[in-house]
Formats: C-alpha cells, sequence, structure tokens
C-alpha cells in the first residue's frame, strides 16, 4: 500500500510540475514514459496515474468523443508544449561538400597534379637556359615573350578542372533540392482522419497534436504515438519496430498502446494522440539514427565499412519512410541509383536488383575506360620514348644536370598529353546525362501524374513487358452504385420503388446497411451543382448507402440512434473473411448481428432467406446453386459486383462466444443480393490499346467475382473473344500452380502464365506468386519486367517483388505507397502507359547521348593518339580537349537527355534487358561519322598547311605560339561535333534529323550557345586555348567542313544493317551478368559484374578488417563483460557478409572467404573458454 501512495505522491508532484508547464495534467516526460510501456504494465500505470483513458483525455482536455474544439491558441500550446509532429530532416550536403565529392573523381586528379607540376616547371628558370648544350630541347624558350606564358597551359588547366567539377556539384546540388521537393510534397499528400469540434476531418499528418482524437483504419500507417479508446477488431503490424511479423491484437482493456510507424492491418477505432514527431517512438529512433549516421559516416572515411550497421539503418529509414518528415528515403536510393556517385558506390542498397540500364551503362563505362586508359598508356609511353631516341641515342647528346628540368618539363607535356586522352576517352558524361535524363523525366512525370519515389523505377518503366493491374479504381472509375438488386424472391434489374417490397425486410435491409458499415463512409452533397454526389469512405459501402437514399431512406438518423461506442462486437472485413459483420445490443438484451460480403461466399453461410411476405423460409444447397446460376452469374456477366447482405439473430443469455467466428457466422438469413456497377474509366480501352501495341502484356488481378471480371475486361479490352486466353479464379489458379505437396513450381506457372489475362477471386498471396512466377520464368528469351498496381495494404509484397510498383495516390492505403516505386496521383491506368512513355524516352536519350558522345571519344582519341606519335605533339591541345570534353560530355548530355517523348515510342517492343545498349544502327552511324572527322582532321593536319597557304604548326617548339594550322583544326572539330549533335537526335536511322526540333528549346539554346563561345575562343582565346585568330575565310571553310556532317548523315543512313555484319552491340548484358534474385537477399549489398572486378580485392581487404575488429571487440567484451549483444550483432552482420561474398564471386573467391571465416569461429571458441 505504501507503494501505491508513493507512486500516488509522485503523479501529484509530476501533475504539479506538469500543471505550470502549460495547465495540461500531465507532463512530455510522463506521456514518453507512458509510451514506453506495453500490454497490462500501460494498462496498469494509466490506471494508476489517471484512472482510466477518460482521465488521460480529461488531464489532455479533451474529449473522447467531441476531439479538440480547434482553436488556434490552443492548437499553438499543444506545439510548444509537447511537440510538433515532424522530424527534422537530417541536412542536406552543403554545395562545398558537394565540390569536394566532384574532386574526387581520379581522372581530375590525376589532371590538377599534372596542371600544378607544369606551372611549377614553368617558374622555375633553369640555369643552363642559353647553353646550347640541350639543343632542341630549348628550342622556342629563347623567345623571350614566350617564356613567360609557359605557365598559362597549367593555368588553364586548372581553371577547366574548375569548370567541370563546378558543373558537378551544381547538377549534384539541384538534384538534390529537386528530391527534398519531391519529398516534402510526399509529405504533405499524406493526410490523416481527426475528429476536431465533433466533426471528422481530414488533416495533414505535420497539424495533428498531442490530445487530438484520431480515427485510424485498416491500411493506415499509424502518424503518432497514442492510446486506444475504442477499437473494432484491431490488429497492428509493429514489425518496423519491434521486428516481430506477428500481428498484434489491440484493445482498450487488452493493450492499448498504438505506435507510430505501425501499420494497421485489421479493424478500425479511435485514439487519443499522446506523442508527436521526436517524442513518439519513431522519432525516438530517428533522433538515434540521425546520431548514429553521423558516427557512421567518420567511420565510412576511415574505410571501415560495415555494412551491417549502414544497411540496418537505411532498412529502417525504409520501413519508417512514411511516418513523418522520413529521412529522406527516395533520397537514398536515388543516389544509390546513380551510377556515378564518384565513391564507386561502396554500398548500394537500393530497392532491387540494379536497374537494367544502370547495368550496362558500368559495364559500357569500364570497357571503355579500360580501353581508354590503354591508349593514354601507350601515347605517353611513345612520346617519352621518341623524345630519348631522339635525343640521346640519333643526336647523341649527354644528359647534362643543368638540361633537366627542361626535359621534365617536356615529360611533363608529354604526360599531360596522355592524360588529356584518358579524360576524352573516359565518358564522365554519362552518369551526368543518366542523372539529367532521369531527374527531368520525374519532374515532367508530377505533370502526367506520376509521383516517381525511386528514380530508376522510370527507367525501368521503358522496358516493362508486363503490367498486372488491380481492376477496381484502376480500369474503372471506384464509383459505385447499385443498379441491381435480388430482394424477396425477386431480382430488380433497376431499383424497385420501396412500396413494392415488404416493410419488414425493407426495415431490416436499411437496419442492416447503415449499421453494418464504416461509420466513415459517407455520401455527401455535391460540390458543384448538379454534380455527382461526393463519395467519402469505402467506395463500395457508399454503393450500398448509394441504395438505402434511392429507397428513398436516410442512414444518418439509425446511425445517430446506434452510434460507433454502442456497437457490441465488429468482425471487420479482410480478405480472408471477404465479409464484414457488425452484433448490436436490441434493447430486449438479444442480439442480432448484420453481415455483408461477396455474394457466393455469403450464401454459403445462409440457412434461411426472406421470402416475398418478408418471412424467413428455408434456403437449400440446391436453392443456393438455382440462385447463382439465375441471379448472381447474369447479374455478374453485365460487369456487376455482386454483394450479399444477410443478419442473425442470438439469444441474450447464454451469451455467444464471440471469439469463436465459425460457429458465428453461420447459419445466416439471406436478406438480398445487390449489383453494384463501376464503370470502366472512358479512357482505359484506348490506353490498354497502346500497350498492346507497345507489345506490353496487360494482365488484370482481381477480388471480384469471375464472371465480372471477364466481363470488365472484354469492355477494357484486355481480353478479345475468340482468342486463345486463360480467365481463372484463385482456386483453379493455385490448384494448376502447385503440386501433390501443395509447394508452388516454377514449370508449372510456366504452363498458365502466357497466356493468363484474368485472375479473378485472388488472394494477395496468389498476386505475388504470379508476379514472382513471372519475373523467375526462363521460359522466353527476355527475363519479364514486371509493372504491378496496387492499393491495399495487402498488395504490399507484390508490389515490392514487382520491377515497378505502383501506388493509387487516392485510394491506396499508407502501407501500399510506401510498398511502391511510384505514385499514380490520379489512381487511372492511362498515367501507366505515361511512364511507360518516358520510361522509353529516359533509354532513347541515354542512347542518343552515347551515339554523339562515343564518336567524339573515338575521334579525340585517334587523333591525340596518332597525332601525338607522328609529330610528337598531340592536335588538341589538353585545354581544348577539355573544352572539348565540356560540350560533348555536359552540356551534350543537357540537350540529348531533355528531348520530351513522342507517341511514337510507342510502336515498337520493348528492348528487353539484354539488348545491347549501343544498337547496330548506332554503330554503323558512331563508325560512320568517325570515319568522316577522321579523314577530315588528317588531311588538315597533314596536308592543311598548303591547302590554306598558311605556317605550319607541327613539330613546333615547347613554348611557340599559336599557330593558325592547328587553330582551324580545333575549330574544325568542334564544329563538325555541333552538326553531329543535331544528327544524334536520331538513332533509329530516321532521315529527318531536324523533326521536332523546336519542341525542345533547351537543344537549341545549347546548340547556338556553344556556337557563340566557340567564336568568342577562336578570336579571343589566345594562349590559353592555344588559338590564333581566324579571319572569315577560314571560318567559313571550318563552318563548311562541319555541315558536312549532316549530309554525310543521310550517305550513312542509305546503307542497310544487313550489309555490315560486323556491328556488334556494345553493353551488352549477358545472361551471366544477372545474377539470379533469389541469391541476393533483398538487404545485401549487390555488386554488378563490372563493378565486381574493380572490387573483389577490397571487399577482401573490408571483410577482413571486419573480422579482426569483430575479433578485438568480442575478446574485449569478455574482458570487460558488458554489452555482450553489441558484439554479437556485429557478429552476425559479419556472418552474413560473409554469405553475401560467397553469392557473387568465383569459386576462388569461396574458398578465400571461407578461409576467412574459419578463424572467425576458431577465435570466437577459445574467447568463450577464457
Amino acid at each position: 500500500m505504501g507503494d501505491m501512495t508513493n507512486s500516488d505522491f509522485y503523479a501529484k508532484n509530476q501533475r504539479n510540475e506538469g500543471s505550470h508547464a502549460g495547465g495540461f495534467g500531465c507532463s512530455l516526460m510522463d506521456l514518453r514514459t507512458l509510451m514506453e510501456l506495453r500490454g497490462n504494465d500501460a494498462i496498469v500505470k494509466i490506471q494508476e496515474d489517471y484512472g482510466d483513458v477518460e482521465g488521460l483525455c480529461k488531464r489532455l482536455k479533451t474529449s473522447p468523443t467531441e476531439g479538440l474544439a480547434g482553436v488556434a491558441t490552443d492548437l499553438d500550446k499543444r506545439k510548444e508544449i509537447f511537440g510538433r509532429n515532424l522530424i527534422p530532416p537530417k541536412k542536406p550536403k552543403t554545395f562545398l561538400q558537394l565540390v569536394w565529392e566532384a574532386l574526387q573523381d581520379v581522372t581530375l586528379i590525376i589532371l590538377e597534379i599534372a596542371a600544378i607540376i607544369s606551372l611549377g616547371l614553368s617558374f622555375y628558370q633553369p640555369p643552363g637556359e642559353g647553353s646550347e648544350a640541350c639543343g632542341a630541347a630549348a628550342g622556342g624558350v629563347e623567345d623571350e615573350g614566350e617564356s613567360e606564358a609557359g605557365w598559362i597551359e597549367g593555368a588553364a588547366i586548372l581553371l577547366s578542372v574548375v569548370c567541370v567539377v563546378l558543373v558537378t556539384a551544381f547538377n549534384d546540388w539541384s538534384k538534390e533540392k529537386q528530391f527534398r521537393g519531391l519529398q516534402s510534397r510526399i509529405e504533405q499528400e499524406q493526410k490523416f482522419q481527426v475528429v476536431r469540434g465533433g466533426q471528422v476531418i481530414q488533416l495533414p499528418v505535420a497539424d495533428i497534436v498531442v490530445g487530438d482524437i484520431a480515427q485510424i483504419k485498416y491500411g493506415d500507417l499509424l502518424p503518432a504515438d497514442g492510446v486506444l479508446i475504442q477499437g473494432n477488431d484491431l490488429k497492428i503490424d509493429e514489425s518496423s519496430l519491434t521486428g516481430e511479423s506477428d500481428h498484434v491484437r489491440k484493445a482498450p482493456d487488452r493493450d492499448p498502446m498504438l505506435l507510430s510507424g505501425t501499420h494497421v492491418m485489421e479493424g478500425s477505432g479511435r485514439m487519443l494522440v499522446t506523442a508527436v514527431g521526436v517524442n513518439s517512438q519513431t522519432g525516438i529512433i530517428f533522433t538515434l539514427l540521425g546520431a548514429s549516421g553521423e558516427e557512421e559516416e567518420k567511420k565510412e572515411k576511415k574505410g571501415k565499412m560495415q555494412d551491417g550497421n549502414l544497411e540496418n539503418s537505411q532498412t529502417k529509414v525504409k520501413k519508417q519512410d512514411g511516418a513523418a518528415a522520413m529521412e529522406m528515403q527516395p533520397l537514398k536510393s536515388a543516389e544509390g541509383g546513380e551510377s556515378d556517385e564518384k565513391e564507386k558506390k561502396k554500398i548500394n542498397v537500393s530497392k532491387k536488383e540494379k536497374s537494367v540500364l544502370q547495368g550496362k551503362l558500368t559495364k559500357l563505362a569500364v570497357q571503355i575506360g579500360k580501353a581508354g586508359l590503354v591508349m593514354s598508356a601507350i601515347t605517353v609511353i611513345i612520346l617519352v620514348l621518341y623524345f630519348c631516341i631522339d635525343n640521346f641515342v640519333v643526336l647523341k647528346r649527354p644528359w647534362l644536370p643543368e638540361c633537366t628540368p627542361i626535359y621534365i618539363q617536356y615529360f611533363v607535356k608529354f604526360f599531360i598529353i596522355g592524360v588529356t586522352v584518358l579524360v576524352v576517352a573516359v565518358p564522365e558524361g554519362l552518369p551526368l546525362a543518366v542523372t539529367i535524363s532521369l531527374a527531368y523525366s520525374v519532374k515532367k512525370m508530377m505533370k502526367d501524374n506520376n509521383l516517381v519515389r525511386h528514380l530508376d523505377a522510370c527507367e525501368t518503366m521503358g522496358n516493362a513487358t508486363a503490367i498486372c493491374s488491380d481492376k477496381t479504381g484502376t480500369l474503372t472509375t471506384n464509383r459505385m452504385t447499385a443498379v441491381q438488386v435480388y430482394v424477396a424472391d425477386v431480382h430488380y434489374k433497376e431499383i424497385p420503388d420501396p412500396s413494392v417490397l415488404p416493410p419488414k425486410t425493407l426495415e431490416i435491409l436499411i437496419n442492416a446497411i447503415s449499421i453494418n458499415s464504416a461509420y466513415t463512409t459517407k455520401i455527401l452533397p455535391p460540390d458543384k451543382e448538379g454534380g455527382l454526389p461526393k463519395q467519402v469512405g469505402n467506395k463500395t459501402e457508399c454503393g450500398l448507402l448509394g441504395l438505402v437514399l434511392d429507397l428513398k431512406r436516410d442512414y444518418q438518423p439509425i446511425r445517430d440512434q446506434m452510434p460507433e461506442e454502442k456497437l457490441y462486437k465488429v468482425y471487420t472485413f479482410n480478405s480472408v473473411r471477404k465479409s464484414m459483420s457488425t452484433v448490436i445490443k436490441l434493447p430486449d438484451g438479444s442480439f442480432r448481428m448484420y453481415s455483408k460480403g461477396a455474394s457466393e461466399i455469403l450464401l454459403k453461410k445462409c440457412s434461411r432467406i426472406l421470402s416475398e411476405a418478408g418471412e424467413a423460409k428455408l434456403f437449400r444447397p440446391r436453392d443456393r446453386d438455382e440462385m447463382v446460376k439465375k441471379v448472381i452469374e447474369p447479374m455478374a456477366c453485365d460487369g456487376l459486383r455482386t454483394i450479399g447482405v444477410a443478419y442473425r439473430d442470438f439469444p441474450a443469455s447464454p451469451e455467444p462466444d464471440w471469439e469463436n467466428e465459425a460457429d458465428i457466422l453461420n447459419d445466416l438469413t439471406g436478406i438480398c443480393v445487390v449489383g453494384i456497377e463501376d464503370p470502366v474509366r472512358p479512357e482505359v480501352p484506348a490506353a490498354i490499346q497502346k500497350c498492346q501495341r507497345a507489345g506490353i502484356t496487360v494482365r488484370m488481378v482481381t477480388g471480384d467475382n469471375i464472371n465480372t471480371a471477364r466481363a470488365i475486361a472484354i469492355k477494357c479490352g484486355i481480353i478479345h473473344p475468340g482468342e486463345d486466353f486463360l480467365c481463372i479464379d484463385g482456386k483453379e489458379f493455385n490448384r494448376r500452380i502447385r503440386n501433390e505437396k501443395g509447394e508452388v513450381e516454377q514449370e508449372r506457372i510456366d504452363k498458365v502464365w502466357p497466356k493468363l489475362k484474368v485472375l479473378a477471386r485472388s488472394s494477395p498471396t496468389d498476386k505475388h506468386t504470379l508476379v514472382k512466377g513471372i519475373i523467375d520464368s526462363t521460359m522466353v528469351e527476355q527475363r519479364q519486367v514486371v509493372a504491378v498496381t496496387g492499393d491495399g495494404t495487402n498488395d504490399g509484397p507484390a508490389l515490392k517483388k514487382a520491377d515497378v510498383g505502383f501506388a493509387m495516390g487516392i485510394a491506396g492505403t499508407d502501407v501500399a505507397k510506401e510498398a511502391s516505386d511510384i505514385i499514380l496521383t490520379d489512381d487511372n491506368f492511362s498515367s501507366i502507359v505515361k511512364a511507360v512513355m518516358w520510361g522509353r524516352n529516359v533509354y532513347d536519350s541515354i542512347s542518343k547521348f552515347l551515339q554523339f558522345q562515343l564518336t567524339v571519344n573515338v575521334v579525340a582519341v585517334i587523333v591525340a593518339f596518332t597525332g601525338a606519335c607522328i609529330t610528337q605533339d598531340s592536335p588538341l591541345k589538353a585545354v581544348q580537349m577539355l573544352w572539348v570534353n565540356l560540350i560533348m560530355d555536359t552540356f551534350a548530355s543537357l540537350a540529348l537527355a531533355t528531348e520530351p517523348p513522342t507517341e511514337s515510342l510507342l510502336m515498337r517492343k520493348p528492348y528487353g534487358r539484354n539488348k545491347p545498349l549501343i544498337s547496330s544502327t548506332m554503330t554503323k552511324n558512331i563508325l560512320g561519322h568517325g570515319v568522316y572527322q577522321l579523314v577530315v582532321i588528317f588531311t588538315l593536319l597533314f596536308v592543311g598547311e598548303n591547302i590554306f597557304d598558311i605556317d605550319s604548326g607541327r613539330n613546333a617548339p615547347l613554348h611557340a605560339p599559336p599557330s593558325e594550322h592547328y587553330t582551324i583544326i580545333f575549330n574544325t572539330f568542334v564544329m563538325m561535333q555541333l552538326f553531329n549533335e543535331i544528327n544524334a537526335r536520331k538513332i533509329h536511322g530516321e532521315r529527318n534529323v531536324f523533326n521536332g526540333i523546336f519542341r525542345n528549346p533547351i537543344f537549341c539554346t545549347i546548340v547556338l550557345g556553344t556556337f557563340a563561345v566557340q567564336i568568342v575562343i577562336v578570336q579571343f582565346g589566345g594562349k590559353p586555348f592555344s588559338c590564333s585568330p581566324l579571319d572569315l575565310d577560314k571560318w567559313m571553310w571550318c563552318v563548311f567542313l562541319g555541315v558536312g556532317e549532316l549530309l554525310w548523315g543521310q550517305v550513312i543512313s542509305t546503307i542497310p544493317n544487313s550489309r555490315l555484319k560486323f556491328l556488334k552491340g556494345a553493353g551488352q548484358l549477358t545472361e551471366k551478368d544477372e545474377v539470379p534474385e533469389e541469391e541476393m537477399n533483398e538487404d545485401n549489398e549487390e555488386i554488378d559484374h563490372a563493378e565486381r572486378e574493380l572490387r573483389r580485392g577490397q571487399i577482401l581487404w573490408f571483410r577482413g578488417l571486419n573480422r579482426i575488429q569483430t575479433q578485438i571487440e568480442v575478446v574485449n567484451t569478455f574482458k570487460s563483460g558488458t554489452s555482450f549483444q553489441g558484439a554479437l550483432r556485429r557478429q552476425s552482420s559479419t556472418t552474413s557478409q560473409n554469405q553475401d561474398v560467397t553469392n557473387v564471386s568465383s569459386p576462388t573467391h569461396v574458398s578465400v572467404s571461407n578461409a576467412l571465416s574459419s578463424p572467425t569461429n576458431a577465435t570466437a571458441v577459445p574467447t568463450g573458454q577464457c
């Protein structure tokens, strides 16, 4: 007892302390400690401190039924004392941090070093300046004015490096900014139902305050912590916080604690909000995560990448991301999705395996990079050897110490030329093009009602070969209206006049519908005069309430008479029951239960039915079969959804055992069957036709009756009478795909899916099985890329499994939105077609850019290489190369990546995962234009001085002034690139390259802008750009040679591909590159083939480090006897990495990793004995 008074005293004290805080009967800390309790402890604590939940409401000055009054001053005060409902997002990277990241690029670092050496040497005046001994080496240095200008080249290289870095950093910065915008948009869209002043209103999640009464229902993601006031059959999935996958039953007298970030899987109820934002359970975890995230970064800098921890924090972030101002989750997956992020993506925790495009691009970039490296190395070696042999062997000069700096200056110059070749060879514009193209598409897709949550989904969509769509709301308008009814033994083809129905039947029917539906479902007057009434809540229930109104009755008075608190027991709808039932207590103490649900399921549970006289008569199985034939099937064939309504009376005593569902939901009395129409959206048939033309199979997966589904599928054009297709229900589907043991077999699925067009009465597991079956199928040579639409909580697994998951923005539950990649803000199927168009456009934009980029690369590398070998000096100087690189990479990626999509994209089949990135047409274009450019440049290089009658620029000494000869070569080169950029706009061999050019203002601006800057560089660039001004005549020649590109392009497109057998596509993902998804656990690190090459050693090194760290920790733990858990947790993360290496590597690698793992176990055992 003393104990009790103690706690009483404590509570009073707290109360006083709290009341000082702001007149509330409890403080922030009280509520925080309360929310840490679970189950019985929580109930005891509430009873001890507050009496009951009502008492807690009084302390928080709120009413359990009316909610808060909603006065602004009161709300502000609550926000001030208890905090706001948002979790401050992580600070974005500053511009300087992004600049620093861009500077980490290897080629740029090499260039910086070369430039600095070059600068240092140009300022160093060697003592042996005038001595003839150094021979030709000092040739040009005699010219006094020129030796002063030696520093310019180094400075110019540094300047161009700065340009490249700033452009990259700016792109990253704007990308980050875009995601923050997207993020806040996703947050603003999340609303929640709250009772204020007795009215149920939708509030943005951020506006919820402590003391609010929130209405929760199936599919919600709880936005704050709270205590349950009243609940119906409420089950919560708390796995995101506890990791327990079982659903937890909640009831005011059993376990009333509801936590933010958890999902409502069944039922409904009302909760009192007790903790928001940083003080809620999710908020507390986020605060810890934020802190650990920073430490994580520090650790990572040391290179001890502990993927275990990082993955955990990221998966937590993923699970939570809907809960509050999420930890920028889309940004993470997006950054994981870029193929640059210069750190070679230490950890790629993207949502699925790498997207197709990134896989192909990484592979291509590595191939090109290797080739570039070889070329640049050869260039440097040839130049150095040539110089040495020429000077020291042929001319037999001694190496004098005073000449050393001059020789070194030569070597540095050669080195710079080599690096320049490498810089031009490596297409660093590729990641940029991908980023720009995706970011641009995402922005534009917003306008087309596609809210993209994961960047790569946008591009994957272009490869989609199958779409599994829901019926309700996606293909149909999701506006349910009751159009037929079978009641009192008569099938009415339209809603009858209430006077023809027996009064008793009518009474029961009206009550059954009004009471046995969520009280949040309502039909409101239309927004506009003459519009349709507004349906709020569950649309099927709205259809039934509409029937009540059509029968000239009103459901509201009945609900007022029997408020939600008085409902005795509610069995809410779920995908297993397929029905909903509500029990009420009648005035005489007996009970009545009203049920509604899928007609054939409900009728199986009926043993009687109301006759035309309004009396209950026997309803035998054969009557039921007849009814299915005569009533339900004809309704379903008209495309109607059939809902049965029934009731059952129970005596007052003995009170039935309400938990025994099988007995309760049986022996019902049928009232009526309602046929509800959900019309097909007018734009859907055309959209589906477009998909079929584009080579995408549309399948309908629905929970509806098979006849209804078939009728709607015919209306939509998914199936055409006379075709060979399968249209089956869930039961038949399972019978066909499972073996005797009930296990799903892939070869059985392979027999079913190619023809399957409609899957009816399907459970969420069926949907997931189908999607998985299609994705894993190996019977077609291309792996299928599957998109799935879903709106319910139960669609989560299928949405996650699919290559692209579409969630419904309006009808979708939070759980579905969180599992998805793209949210359809208008719930409309035709928006998916737009997504396909944008996806294909991304792919084509990248291809256009590649075609252009590779032509430049091939030509520039060959010119620099041969020029260097023959004339000891690259015709294109380092700074010029960097400028070419800048226009070719950065500007061209902008110009070509922002081409808007056209309908013609939907006229071709999907590319598929194994199609090379560079098609044979593109290879033909690259080689064709390369040949033209090389011929022009070499002609100018070797006979240019004769054609234009100018001094030759070949074999110029070290610091010679820029020659007109080399300026013409540089200028012509750039002109050819500019005109070739126009050619690159078409990649399928079209003739008219100007088609639609004015629809892309960015392209026009960039081409004209580049032209203008080029004029400035040539005329006023002088020494830094190694240019000497040209007169008009020479300019005209340069432009003329450039225009030749357009004419040559027409010549190339007349050559048929069939003649050029040797053109093989590059950047192809072969079968072996696709690591089967099974091996790669979703959360595991995923490594693409090309990167794997780069990372083998690195991985082993990290694994080894990790092992040693773990062992040291285990030893220390045993010594100190403290947090054993922590060490074990580390251990498990190491083990998971170990398995992960085994998956991605060759056999040699496996043996190494096993060898590595054995010491761990060996050391772990002896430490246990100490």
